[in-house]
């Protein structure tokens, strides 16, 4: 999967689809908190009309990130999921920043790493407003960490950024790019 994001012509199956729409329903309904001026029945609308985004929502559901809907643009009239599981997604953890992290590792190389994972899923890592957005809505990642978007000139120099909630407030951490840990993986976003 690693260097692969085209998600173009990516549909679920039937099942796997009204599956994912009831899951992602009962997490909305759950959630209003999240999004108390939106309509489910709007939101399932548009899935339906973009199939590859429900197939990216499945990808973030399968690796346990509990994607919900946070936000909507009136602008571009896109709604916004991020994962929402209350630790750093289980089926994304112990990963590196990027491959060019992954491939500088000599021995003990993680299995894969956050940025290629991401494109092959189709989201984005959250940036650190983004995850900075997340943490008002809920308290995520009291024991975990997640990696999130890298400004160029820290990545350059062999780093990368993570962030967490510790002591009720959201930290923002450095690290190497190489580095990995079973506590750390990444929460995504997507725009549908």
């Amino acid at each position: 999967m690693a260097g692969s994001n085209n998600t173009s012509n990516k549909e679920l199956p039937l099942e796997q689809r009204e599956e994912l729409l009831k899951v992602l329903k009962a997490r909305f309904d759950k959630n209003m908190d999240r999004h108390s001026d939106l309509e489910w029945a709007n939101v399932q609308a548009k899935l339906e009309a973009n199939p590859d985004k429900l197939w990216s929502l499945y990808e973030m559901e399968k690796t346990e990130g509990e994607p919900d809907v946070v936000g909507y643009d009136t602008q571009s009239g896109e709604y916004t999921f991020y994962d929402c599981s209350k630790e750093s997604p289980k089926g994304r953890r112990s990963i590196c920043y990027d491959l060019e992290a992954l491939e500088s590792r000599k021995q003990h190389k993680p299995e894969n790493n956050a940025i290629d994972m991401a494109a092959g899923m189709g989201v984005e890592l959250l940036t650190e407003d983004q995850y900075r957005e997340l943490q008002k809505l809920g308290n995520f990642d009291l024991k975990t960490s997640s990696w999130v978007q890298t400004p160029d000139q820290i990545r350059k120099l062999g780093g990368a950024i993570f962030c967490d909630r510790r002591y009720d407030t959201v930290f923002v951490y450095h690290n190497g790019a190489d580095s990995y840990y079973a506590a750390r993986g990444f929460r995504g976003s997507l725009k549908v």
